[in-house]
């Protein structure tokens, strides 16, 4: 986060799908939504069953621990050693448990699509990658649309105030929500369907083009910027 903070100097940030509120400046963890020890030994209990291909791995701000069998990605820098079973490093609440098929039995949406009918009643369930094997869970409702609805809130903001950016489903909460949004044109290829827009990809600065045009709208059509 520190180049995000160099780059922008924000004030505060939504992180982990919506679970945390943190403080980028002042480098503190405001709020946290966490999934209880008990809930999370029942979404490993459950998924074991209906994909036993799945191995786990529990992350908070200050904490992350995985299966030997869950091999680390984007999430390397986070890498230990590892346990024979998740359960047995579950001992405190989480803000994201982590699911993956290591050898890539299923995609990202089939693993979404068999956990979400499996823990529908009991956590929240998506991705942010098509290109893997992984899954990422959060506590019951906690999405970052409702996360940012609920900042808005405070600050006196409604949706259409707002604008949001996104390109895979952990993102078309928020899409949704925002009254003006942008999927990113190399995303998921159902983000559009969240989303009022379309932003060219990262790597053509489809955001920055698209902040670009908003603020060249007259005044009365500008929004208060809530990206």
């Amino acid at each position: 986060m520190g180049e995000i903070r160099d780059a922008f100097g924000f004030g505060e940030a939504i992180c982990c799908n919506g679970a945390m509120l943190y403080d980028l400046m002042n480098d503190t963890v405001l709020e946290e939504w966490m999934i209880s020890v008990e809930d999370q030994l029942e979404v490993v209990r459950r998924m074991r069953i209906a994909m036993p291909e799945m191995s786990f791995a529990v992350e908070s701000n200050d904490h992350y621990h995985r299966e030997v069998a869950y091999v680390p990605k984007w999430d390397i820098g986070l890498d230990n050693v590892g346990v024979s079973k998740i359960e047995d490093a579950i001992t405190r609440p989480a803000l994201k448990i982590l699911g993956r098929c290591s050898n890539h039995e299923f995609t990202s949406d089939q693993m979404v699509e068999v956990a979400h009918r499996e823990l529908k009643d009991l956590v929240t369930v998506t991705h942010s990658t098509s290109r893997d094997s992984l899954i990422e869970i959060s506590a019951f409702n906690i999405s970052k649309g409702a996360t940012l609805a609920m900042m808005a809130e405070r600050l006196g903001l409604t949706a259409e105030d707002c604008v949001s950016f996104g390109d895979n489903p952990n993102d078309f909460s928020m899409l949704e929500w925002a009254a003006r949004s942008y999927a990113m044109s190399d995303g998921h290829p159902a983000a559009p369907t969240f989303a009022t827009g379309i932003a060219e990809p990262c790597e053509a600065d489809g955001v920055a083009k698209i902040i670009e045009q908003l603020l060249d709208l007259p005044a009365q059509f500008r929004v208060r910027f809530q990206a």
